[in-house]
């Protein structure tokens, strides 16, 4: 969760150049935050612990640093002393100083919900730790809740004091039309969104914990209530921890009907969307598919269905089958993905693998037809077939989100032309040769007039 300033390494002037150049490029591809994240104590921390080796990079965690203050702080935080430590926790780089910081927030408040969040992401070293502190964290995070919806509904002469109130603690702004809007914003900013943020988190985290201990019944029932208490949190993409706990249930049915909500073409995709109906048509095909005969007789029409819907998906992440049929080897998950791209992928891969092994003959089909998307779509960087073309700059952007351990996947692969090839080869042979003819004149000497004389009863032979 590290501070929002950038780290200012020592280095040449040239190589900050560089660096800059490459942040201006991950500015062009827009980052989302990853909805099946794992848990910073209890797992993140727990691989670093077994392997020595760090999941997040700076990058990502620099993004969740942002993401949190924007979730958990508002403009009211400094009228509490809890919110005051807090927003400066969120800010902390170093972990244990985030750590002491929410103990200094429940000692001034026992009912500091975001305190309690921290805690249940950095400290809890399992998830029945970090469970029982996020049940913490909703109950004092519903009492705010609670509190700040009556504060909406209160008596306009209520309402006209606290808002004089307010403009005194936060001095003149300067004319009435200014002073009014200016209040108004700061309202809202204050009382509703902050909460509601908080307790939509801890309720998420929830059904996260529930799932991962095997509880997937309620953890499915908590993402429906959610989705029907806030119907506008489509963006935040708690359709895909549903679709996820679904297929663990192997509720198919109630998978299609999330799918036919949210594959829409005025919503935006995801590898989860996209591969999730390529699942679901590969189902009802792939026990009883053969290549062999396939190619015979050929493809019947609930066949072609699986494999336009596999060509669409890997038209969409085409990096999405390589871990799922294990050509490349699988790492956590980030915090933040780009769609379209390698991070997407590994946490795709990462939750939803098991789900394509457990259908038989799935990862047959997928073998055998992936590959004969990109016949299709000669050139993905000009021009798509169902999607937009790729975009140019998801290997700057996965560079920046995955650890530097993990050997990036790029599309499409710059292949060079095949007369470089001639070329170095070329060039490389004429080198060797010179080399040994320098180092055993007399060998090479030996064996060019050999080499000639063969080549002089071919050709008398011929």
């Amino acid at each position: 969760m590290g501070g929002r300033e950038s780290i200012s390494d020592p280095g040449s002037p040239s190589s900050n150049r560089e660096r800059e150049s490459s942040r201006q490029n991950v500015s062009e591809c827009k980052v989302w935050r990853n909805p099946l994240n794992l848990f910073r104590g209890a797992e993140y921390r727990r691989y670093t612990w077994v392997t020595g080796k760090e999941p997040l990079t700076y990058y990502d965690m620099n993004l969740s640093a942002q993401d949190h203050q924007t979730f958990f702080t508002c403009d009211t935080d400094f009228l509490r002393p809890s919110d005051t430590v807090m927003q400066k926790a969120w800010r902390e780089r170093n972990p244990p100083a985030r750590i002491k910081a929410a103990y200094q927030a429940l000692e001034l408040n026992n009912d500091c919900a975001t305190a309690y969040v921290l805690l249940a992401e950095e400290e809890a070293t399992t998830i029945v730790d970090a469970e029982r502190l996020f049940k913490q964290a909703l109950k004092a995070g519903e009492t705010v809740y609670r509190r700040s919806q009556q504060c909406q509904h209160q008596s306009p002469q209520h309402e006209a004091q606290l808002i004089l109130c307010t403009g005194f603690l936060i001095g003149i702004l300067g004319s009435l039309e200014k002073y009014n809007s200016k209040i108004f914003k700061f309202q809202e900013n204050s009382c509703e969104g902050r909460d509601t943020n908080v307790l939509v988190y801890i309720k998420r985290r929830l059904a996260m914990c529930a799932r991962k201990l095997g509880r997937i019944r309620e953890a499915v029932k908590i993402m429906r209530d959610l989705m029907k208490e806030f119907p506008p949190l489509t963006m935040v993409n708690i359709h895909e921890n549903l679709l996820e706990s679904l297929l663990e249930l192997q509720a198919y049915a109630d998978v299609q009907a999330v799918l036919a909500k949210y594959d829409d073409i005025s919503l935006p995709k995801s590898a989860a969307i996209c591969y999730t109906a390529a699942l679901l048509k590969t189902r009802t095909v792939s026990d009883k598919f053969s290549p062999e005969t396939a190619s015979r007789r050929g493809l019947s029409s609930a066949e072609i269905n699986a494999v336009e819907a596999i060509h669409r998906a890997v038209e969409f992440n085409p990096h999405v089958p390589k871990y799922l049929l294990e050509m490349k080897s699988l790492i956590l998950p980030p915090e933040h993905i780009l769609k379209r791209g390698d991070s997407e992928a590994i946490a795709y891969a990462f939750f939803h693998l098991q789900h394509w092994k457990r259908i038989e003959g799935a990862l047959n089909l997928l073998q055998c037809t992936w590959e004969g998307t990109f016949r299709m779509i000669p050139y993905p960087l000009e021009k798509g077939h169902l999607f937009y073309p790729y975009p140019s700059c998801t290997e700057t952007a996965d560079r920046e989100l995955l650890p530097t351990f993990h050997h990036v996947s790029v599309y499409p692969k710059k292949e060079l032309p095949f007369f470089i090839h001639f070329t170095a080869g070329l060039c490389s042979s004429t080198a060797m040769i010179a080399l040994l003819t320098h180092q055993f004149p007399e060998i090479m000497g030996i064996l060019v007039k050999a080499i000639s004389m063969i080549s002089r009863t071919c050709v008398e032979f011929l």
